[in-house]
């Protein structure tokens, strides 16, 4: 009887092991091919609503409104548009004040008065040429006694009616002389007496307390802070006047580091404000910057900008256009297709008939009505280049 137990015990024991590996066995065979079928088809990606958001359903009379067009890389030659201001040129203009004390007793030149280089601008009276004056001529004096003495002292040394110490004597004398005359002879330099005048006999000079202030340069007289009778101090900083020459001026602009390589030094170019539209004034690249400003991550671009008519004025805003060449293609979008959400930039994109994507992007500016992508699209994309704020409106309403 405990034979028969015993072994009964035995087959259910290994009754038992069967099913548990039969189990074992099919759910190794069952993972097996779940890892074959997933190896058989293309790997999805993570769906993310922050990275891909739902498309918008736009109605069916919300989408008659709506334009698209497929992102093609720019035709014919590609702008770069920068945003700048018109300035002077940076050595065609003058900043002109006194070098002297004094009143003032004649204004010669006016606002808007085209003047040479040369001519007079203002007469002033300054007591500073009397004073240097009078001590020009004295010195003149003692110098010619100076050099009487030492040449007479010499005479009587050479004929032995004379000492040596009193020859070195004399001859120190005119060496002070001399260098008293040189010092009186540059004060008057400074004040802006003609040196020429100074080169003639004392008997022979005019040489006034009237001080004529002259250009530097050729220009318009576009500044006047000076009347009759005021007094100035020599101060640098009292400006009298300012001459700019306006012929020819500066468009002064900021490019971004990305587009840098795009700039280059007497690259052709065309300046545009708002005062004149569909004006376009001839420029060309003179100065390209070898600093990055910190605070925008610019870095300036100046161009000369031809303005004979005169319709350009320093301080204006303006777009300055530069041909970049025919090597470089931008891709780029109709500006009204960029919308601005929080500081950031958007586009509309195509997912099927009514379903709209938006994406972000990073945009800059490239012409007047065109804007350069930077990021976000890729050429042969279709996206919605009228109508986006529509589309956005009816986000809006949910």
């Amino acid at each position: 009887m405990k034979v028969q137990v015993q072994a009964e015990a035995k087959v259910k024991h290994e009754i038992r092991n069967g099913l548990g590996l039969t189990l074992t066995l099919t759910l190794i065979l069952t993972s097996a091919l779940s890892l074959l079928s997933a190896c058989g088809r293309p790997e999805e990606p993570t769906a993310s609503n922050a990275a891909t958001p739902p498309p918008s359903n736009v109605p069916v009379e919300i989408q008659s409104r709506i334009e698209t067009a497929v992102v093609a890389y720019s035709p014919g030659k590609p702008l770069l548009t920068l945003a700048g201001k018109v300035a002077y040129g940076e050595d065609r203009y003058s900043r002109i004040s006194s070098p002297l004390q004094g009143r003032v007793v004649e204004v010669r030149a006016h606002l808007g008065d085209r003047v040479k280089q040369g001519s007079v601008l203002l007469v002033i009276d300054s007591p500073d040429i009397s004073s240097a004056y009078s001590e020009f001529v004295k010195e003149a004096s003692e110098l010619e006694y100076a050099q009487r003495a030492y040449e007479l002292a010499k005479d009587l040394f050479e004929n032995r009616a004379l000492a040596m110490k009193d020859l070195k004597h004399a001859e120190n004398d005119a060496i002070k002389a001399r260098a008293e005359f040189r010092r009186a002879k540059e004060r008057l330099l400074s004040l802006r007496v003609p040196a020429e005048e100074l080169e003639k006999p004392l008997a022979d000079q005019k040489i006034t307390a009237r001080f004529e202030l002259k250009s530097p340069l050729a220009g318009t007289v576009v500044e006047r802070t000076v009347t009759p009778g005021q007094s100035v101090g020599g101060d640098p900083s009292q400006v009298l006047f300012t001459v700019a020459d306006l012929d020819t001026l500066q468009v002064v602009a900021d490019v971004y580091e990305r587009d840098l390589d795009l700039v280059k030094v007497a690259q052709v170019a065309t300046v545009t404000v708002e005062a004149y539209p569909g004006v376009k004034f001839p420029a060309a690249i003179a100065m390209v910057g070898d600093v990055v400003d910190p605070n925008t991550r610019t870095i300036k671009v100046r161009a000369w900008v031809t303005n004979e008519a005169h319709k350009l004025k320093p301080e204006m805003f303006a777009r300055l256009n530069i041909q970049v060449g025919e090597g470089t293609q931008f891709l780029s979008v109709p500006k009204e297709a960029v919308l601005e959400i929080d500081g950031k930039q958007f586009i509309y994109v195509v997912a099927a008939e009514g379903q709209y994507i938006k994406r972000e992007v990073k945009a800059a500016p490239a012409a007047a009505d065109e804007v350069r992508i930077l990021e976000g699209l890729r050429p042969g994309e279709r996206i919605v280049t009228k109508g986006a704020v529509l589309i956005k409106g009816q986000e809006a309403k949910g």
